[in-house]
């Protein structure tokens, strides 16, 4: 038996998780938010960072012998990040992370320079967006020259972390999760495409060797084996225990739709971004601009809160009195109409009441998840059961409309540190490998999560009735979208 632990390092915060490598059980627990940037708080733009700060809310939440008898670690950190070193090492600047929209600009000339959408998804199985490195790199080429001439070495937050852990050596590492999120590594080929780095920078760059899912980084002086390590999102599908057959619905204010695929999914619209995951399979994502933020702007218009829209949507019945709300508040990606506005269509004198138009914004918001699912299933992905996450989850009108619209089991876990889990459980994993007890392509076998549960019922009928009405409200107003 042996002990292992998971440390996840997002935007805000770090939280460690020790675990038993048999059981995945959760031994103990660690937390600390990132120390805020010493003198003017106005100093760093919102999308850049020092990453100093992430190896100091480490430590922090490592503190009290919280990893003493640890074997193992596994790193999750927050995806599109970018990290620009110079030769010997050091940032030329601090680190570039989230959804930095000065990069808009930039990602939309890269798109254009290599052919347009088609030709990146042919490429890399994605088009470039401003939240990932390749568009950060070109924003950094036009804006901070100097810079971006000095910039030699491209690393992620997981991959510069797992290198702080081992002592910065030569051998700089990533893992195929990490790398697909990146804009110029393919899921389809498994290999970089340097010439994609070359034409957003300007010049080369040296990138990290991706490893193999259960392949160790290294081992610090201390004998502490450091497991690949990878991004949040594919950390988090590891945690879950997702599997074939496993979809993920995240309801942020934007709405990303994920499901586990034994092969590289593309769309020639760019609809699909193509992610490896950390487990050796495949992870299809679909974005869509709005989900809670549809929520909560109903929310305020019929001055309540995310709870009182809830209550009143369950007090009209499906399809809202004839309303149909197309969400597509700040415009919408999923389909591809950036500059569009939403619709509220079908009223009538006894349907303008605030529950109908409550159950709108919830069928509305999960109808516009449902055709980002359907993206998926179009390229043949089977979708057994949603996993859905996020705290409008908890929601009793979305639990009971989601299984009819989306046509299939809903699992709402528990809250819990899935990210922290799943790094714990790949630091398992290398470590079963090492050992010689675990197999290379098996990750270890651990619970899955605590869970509801809710399937569709004897209103299914009436719910894809509501499915209907909302797919024949968007053809009749944006006609062909999903043909574009």
């Amino acid at each position: 038996m042996g002990i292992v632990a998971g440390l996840d390092s997002s935007s805000a915060f770090t939280r460690i998780v020790v675990c038993d490598t048999d059981t995945g059980a959760v031994l103990r627990q660690g937390y600390a938010p990132h120390p805020q940037p010493a003198g003017d708080p106005e100093s760093l733009h919102p999308h850049e960072t020092d990453p100093q700060a992430w190896l100091l809310s480490l430590g922090e939440a490592a503190g009290n012998g919280l990893l003493e008898g640890v074997q193992a670690i596994g790193v999750s950190a927050q995806q599109h990040g970018l990290l620009p070193l110079d030769a010997q090492g050091a940032l030329v600047r601090p680190a570039l992370v989230g959804n930095d929209k000065r990069a808009q600009v930039a990602a939309a000339d890269l798109t254009e320079a290599l052919g347009g959408r088609q030709a990146w998804v042919e490429a890399v199985g994605s088009v470039p967006q401003s939240a990932q490195p390749v568009a950060k790199l070109a924003w950094l080429a036009r804006n901070e020259p100097d810079a971006a001439r000095r910039t030699a070495v491209l690393m992620s937050p997981h991959d510069w972390l797992v290198w702080q852990l081992l002592g910065r050596p030569a051998r700089r590492t990533t893992d195929r999760g990490g790398a697909s999120g990146t804009g110029y590594w393919s899921a389809a080929t498994g290999a970089y495409r340097p010439d994609l780095v070359e034409l957003a920078l300007g010049h080369m760059a040296l990138l990290p060797e991706v490893l193999a899912p259960a392949e160790a980084a290294g081992m610090t002086p201390e004998g502490l084996l450091i497991s690949a390590g990878t991004g949040e999102t594919m950390a988090a599908a590891l945690g879950l225990g997702l599997g074939p057959g496993d979809a993920v619905v995240s309801l942020g204010a934007s709405g990303s739709v994920m499901a586990v695929h034994h092969e590289a999914l593309t769309e020639p619209g760019g609809l699909i971004t193509s992610l490896a995951d950390a487990g050796g399979m495949h992870l299809p994502v679909v974005n869509t601009s709005n989900a809670v933020r549809a929520l909560r702007g109903t929310a305020e218009l019929l001055g309540t809160d995310l709870e009182g829209l809830s209550d009143l949507a369950l007090k009209s019945t499906p399809g809202a009195h004839g309303l149909v709300l197309l969400p597509y508040l700040e415009g919408e990606r999923t389909p591809n109409l950036p500059h569009t506005a939403g619709t509220l269509t079908g009223l009538r004198r006894d349907s303008m009441k605030p529950e109908h138009l409550a159950r709108a914004a919830f069928e509305g918001m999960l109808c516009g998840l449902a055709d980002a699912l359907d993206v998926l299933r179009m390229r043949g992905v089977e979708i057994r059961r949603v996993f859905l996450l996020g705290a409008a989850a908890e929601l009793p009108a979305v639990q009971a409309a989601a299984p009819g619209l989306f046509g299939t089991q809903i699992v709402v876990p528990a809250p819990a540190d899935y990210a922290a889990l799943g790094a714990a459980r790949q630091a398992a994993w290398a470590l079963g490998v090492q050992q010689g007890t675990l197999a290379p392509h098996t990750p270890p076998v651990w619970p899955g999560p605590v869970a509801q549960l809710f399937a569709p019922d004897e209103e299914y009928p009436a719910w894809q009735a509501v499915r209907q009405q909302y797919v024949a409200t968007r053809e009749q107003i944006h006609p062909g979208a999903f043909q574009a």
